[in-house]
Parts: structure tokens; sequence; C-alpha cells
């Protein structure tokens, strides 16, 4: 039985740890042809010689405009084609609007958002290239609907990711590309970066049972429920959405 992504090839950023790791090995499984990408070059390439033969690593700095036009170039040379990019590297600073220095507000813009606007460029630039009909698909967060006081920066770069979304959604449909754009917008999931939010009282266990206690559902989500709500948007399964929102969080913006 064909894979639910069947001869797609895929690009994903972020891809050395957490959701980007979990969202390419996923595709994989599913019938992709995966280029992982991340800053840690050692890093994803380990991910990506765990995954088999349809998986090969770049190192990318998201920030960088010619790492992008490199690395799509040399995936679309190495695989032929570019059907789906997955904008997930992001990084986040706990402090609040009176402790975040403007350097730091400029860091986190420029991975979660400038970084997103690189990738929807490129990705574009590459699936007109290649003559496929493409899904980019952008993970934003639950706090780019909502606030969250110690979150300023991520709050904002994340809420720019959901109506940049929209932008590009709408830009390809008048355009006629036959290319979707929709946003992915995580509750807090077991990640190295959820780790770091909740070890910063100094005990993760208390911290990790003081955020599932934040969802009404009550547990934090694994990966994994990340990596199939990208999946479904990378697949012909999802062909009449583009510039949606798929909300995956336990509950939270309901209340």
């Amino acid at each position: 039985m064909a894979g639910r992504v069947e001869g797609k090839v895929a690009l994903v950023t972020g891809a050395a740890s957490g959701l980007g790791k979990a969202a390419a090995a996923m595709l994989v499984r599913e019938g992709a042809r995966v280029a992982l990408t991340d800053r840690n070059e050692a890093g994803v390439r380990e991910v990506a010689a765990s995954l088999g033969e349809s998986a090969r690593a770049w190192a990318l700095d998201v920030t960088k405009e010619p790492d992008w036009a490199r690395v799509v170039d040399e995936v679309v040379a190495t695989f032929g084609r570019l059907d789906v990019v997955v904008n997930n590297a992001g990084i986040g600073v706990s402090k609040d609007i009176e402790s975040l220095s403007l350097e730091e507000w400029r860091l986190v813009h420029a991975v979660n958002l400038d970084g997103v606007f690189l990738g929807c460029k490129h990705a574009i630039r590459g699936m007109r290239q290649s003559g496929a009909k493409g899904s980019i698909i952008n993970i934003s967060s639950v706090a780019g609907l909502v606030g969250v006081d110690t979150l300023p920066a991520y709050c904002s770069s994340k809420a720019g990711v959901r109506l940049l979304t929209k932008s590009v959604a709408l830009h390809c449909a008048r355009k006629g590309y036959g290319i979707r754009c929709n946003s992915v917008h995580p509750t807090f999931i077991e990640t190295p970066m959820v780790d770091d939010l909740a070890s910063l009282t100094g005990d993760m266990a208390a911290g990790k049972a003081r955020l599932a206690r934040m969802i009404p559902l009550g547990r934090i989500g694994e990966p994994d429920d990340i990596a199939y709500a990208v999946l479904y948007l990378a697949s012909d399964e999802s062909k009449l959405m583009t510039g949606s929102e798929l909300v995956v969080d336990g509950g939270t913006t309901a209340m």
C-alpha cells in the first residue's frame, strides 16, 4: 500500500531534533524523500542517516538567504523536484517585556519570522522551477493565537507567521501556482524547547506538570501529534486547504 505522500519531495527545517525530526521521520515513513536541514550539521546528518536512503541532510541557517538559495537549488538538483516545505526552525526567549533586550527580540524574530519569510519565498521558487503543485507548512504556535506574558518576542513572531501564511496562500492562489500554504499551531510538546521552559524553575518534572495543567486535556503533547498534522497538510488529502490554521492545542484556545 502506497504511503500518504508517496513520490513527494519535502524539505524540513530544524530537523535535527524536536518537531522537525518527528515530521521528517513521519514523511519518510509515508513515502516521501526528505531533505533534512538544520544549523546543527552533525546532528541533522545523524538523524538523516537513521532514516535511510530516502533522507539527505543539509546545513541551513534559516536567517541567511544565500543558504536558502543554495539548499533549495541543491535539493531540486538532487531529488528532481520540491513538493513540500516545512518551516519548523524556531527559538524562544522566556523574558517579559521589561526584561527582554532588543537584541533578543531581534534574534527571535530573525529565526521565527524572517526564516519563515525566506522559506516561503524560496519554496515557491523551487516548486515552480520543478513544476510541482506544492504545500508550504509553517509551524506557528498556540502562542501565535493567544498571549503569554513571559514570551513577548515568541508570541509576536508566531503571530506574524500566522498572517504571513495567509498572505502567501492568497498570493499563490491568485497567481494560479497550485501551491498551498497553511500554519500549524501546537501547544506545549515534548521537545528540547519545552524542556528548557519547564526547567526554568529548577525542577523539570514540576515544570512539566505545571504546563500540563494549562492544557484542558491535561497532558503535554508528543512530537508525532504535530507530525501527523504536517503529514495531512503535505498530502493531497488537504488539497482544498490553504491559508488555514491547524490548531493542535489540547483545547487551550477553547477556553
